[in-house]
């Protein structure tokens, strides 16, 4: 008899970072890459998140609730802790939604191009799946006109939007998200603001405070915990706890606690290493234009570049030993996303790249 396998049918998602089989089959070592795959800050953790793993006991259970963690970041944020929950990552938390809010046949709307994770949540949850892509001729910027006239003719029961954008970086205001939550009381608004770091003129849908909004953070991006993967969530009470009635037990190990509570700490650290990288991130955009390519506006350290090719230049450059990502996964197979990195790395790219045009 044939096994019957329910996933068999789900897509898999492409995401930056390295594929480190890749690697080994190009006979590349991680270490050599410059890596602009990756949406993280590139001036890396607090030192003081080194210090904090190093005194973190390896040999017992770490605290199910996370409750220092949650405290720290209700100090943090102006929340009660009992509106957070700490996870693995921001993905960890977007699969929790659809477990906790979504039955079969619920109607998603997933405001892109953006994470393919929404997607592929739906798929595993067999939900009705809407997905309103923003059009190249308007710079993949979201017009609220066309949301709201399908906010009222489809009536989702949920609704992801990432802001600031990934891959885009393309940003809506936190008003207009005030709006939807008043006029769609039945819709859940899951906004993923993994990014909001790096776009501090953009107000957080934490200070909403409605009982339909569910914010999602990431702290791998910012904070550069990557590795150890942390994200959290805020939002009212009760959708707070109907995600830890469907979480995991101990997703977030002791040493990503840790270390989160270390990097909320450090608060000079993260606003001198954002600095950096928006300075850095200018100088990069311009040189990129230089070349003669299109390098589109972003609110966040990423930004896309029409390149023609983007699976080509992509490999092209990877030979070079410098990764960007691929853009044909969010159906823009004519871009390449890159993430600033410091000067001197950002430098290495701008060359290679010219040698990839100048060979093509």
């Amino acid at each position: 008899m044939e096994l019957r396998l329910l996933a068999q049918d789900v897509p898999l998602a492409v995401h930056g970072a390295p594929d480190y089989a890749e690697l080994r089959r190009l006979g590349l070592r991680p270490a050599e890459v410059l890596d602009f795959s990756s949406n993280i800050n590139a001036y890396g953790p607090s030192p003081a998140v080194g210090e904090a793993i190093a005194r973190t006991p390896l040999g017992r259970y770490p605290d199910d609730e996370a409750l220092a963690l949650r405290m720290t970041l209700a100090e943090y944020l102006g929340v009660p802790p009992q509106c957070i929950l700490a996870a693995n990552g921001s993905s960890e938390l977007i699969w929790l939604t659809s477990l906790a809010f979504l039955r079969s046949s619920d109607r998603v709307l997933v405001l892109g191009p953006t994470f393919a994770e929404y997607e592929r949540m739906a798929a595993l949850r067999n939900v009705c799946l809407r997905i309103h892509r923003a059009e190249e001729r308007v710079g993949f910027i979201l017009l609220p006109p066309e949301i709201r006239k399908i906010l009222d003719s489809w009536q989702p029961h949920l609704v992801f939007l990432c802001n600031p954008n990934n891959p885009t970086g393309t940003v809506l205001g936190s008003s207009l998200i005030t709006d939807w939550s008043f006029s769609y009381p039945h819709t859940i608004f899951i906004v993923d603001e993994s990014y909001l770091a790096f776009a501090p003129d953009l107000g957080s849908a934490v200070e909403i405070k409605r009982n339909n909004i569910l914010v999602l953070r990431s702290m791998t991006k910012d904070h550069a915990l990557a590795g150890l993967r942390l994200g959290y969530a805020v939002g009212a009470e009760e959708l707070i706890a109907a995600l830890v009635r469907v979480r995991p037990p101990w997703s977030v190990n002791a040493l990503a606690q840790a270390a989160g509570i270390a990097a909320l700490r450090d608060r000079e650290h993260l606003r001198r290493s954002l600095d950096l990288l928006a300075a850095a991130k200018s100088e990069l955009m311009a040189a990129l234009t230089e070349l003669g390519v299109q390098v589109l506006p972003s609110a966040a350290p990423f930004f896309l570049v029409r390149v023609g090719n983007g699976a080509a230049v992509r490999q092209s450059l990877l030979h070079k030993g410098i990764l960007v990502r691929d853009c044909a996964s969010f159906g823009l197979p004519q871009y390449i996303r890159i993430c600033t990195r410091r000067p001197e790395e950002n430098a290495r790219l701008v060359a290679a790249l010219g040698e990839v045009r100048h060979a093509g």
